[in-house]
């Protein structure tokens, strides 16, 4: 079947569509911290930090701020949890570059991990802690607990140094 779209069209109209979220391992995560009594997250809050956005618009004069949308926030203790789908962000177990349009999705990839690492940087400056959890840790009943104790260690660590 042909595409009712040219070649820069479709790339168009791709672009413009946006996901909503994993729901599978986000529900799994939320319901991991219900279980272990984990309270005071909110999903996809918008952090803003000081750093230099993908898309500048910045004013003359002002300090240019990166607006991150973490899945998971723990406002209070200034945690930030990101469960990480494993072909969006190269997991090194399970990510397989597809064979068709192989430079599209290498560069695609890649700069997905590079955005990564440029949020994880811009969250510790400002004295972000930062968890990140892989897709296929949260499917794995062990992994999951194994991920929920991590963030319960974050959450005490940051209410010790609060006292």
């Amino acid at each position: 079947m042909t595409d009712v779209f040219d070649i820069a069209k479709r790339s168009e109209v791709m672009s413009r569509i946006r996901g909503k979220g994993n729901k599978t391992t986000e529900l799994a995560l939320v319901a991991a911290f219900r279980q272990a009594g984990i309270k005071g997250w909110r999903r996809h809050v918008p952090c803003r930090v000081k750093g230099k956005p993908a898309r500048s618009s910045t004013l003359a004069g002002k300090t240019p701020v990166l607006v991150i949308k973490p899945d998971f926030v723990f406002r209070t203790q200034r945690i930030a949890v990101f469960v990480d789908g494993c072909f969006w962000h190269q997991c090194p177990l399970h990510s397989k570059v597809p064979e068709g349009n192989r430079a599209f999705w290498e560069q695609k990839l890649r700069r997905n991990v590079e955005r990564d690492a440029e949020a994880n940087k811009a969250l510790r400056a400002e004295a972000w802690t930062v968890v990140r959890i892989w897709e296929h840790d949260v499917l794995d009943p062990q992994c999951l607990s194994r991920a929920v104790a991590r963030v319960r260690r974050r959450l005490l660590g940051a209410a010790n140094r609060a006292d």
